[in-house]
């Protein structure tokens, strides 16, 4: 087993979805519960 994160399955669809979520995260602040969030990145 490796322990090298940089090795697994779906990095470039992981990396989007992260990229996504920082995305709605800066534009909409701190403080707003996970369903606030979540519809931020509809």
């Amino acid at each position: 087993m490796s322990a090298d994160f940089q090795d697994f399955k779906y990095k470039e669809l992981t990396d989007q979805a992260i990229e996504k979520i920082y995305m709605a995260y800066n534009k909409l602040g701190y403080g707003f519960l996970e369903k606030v969030s979540a519809n931020a990145m509809l």
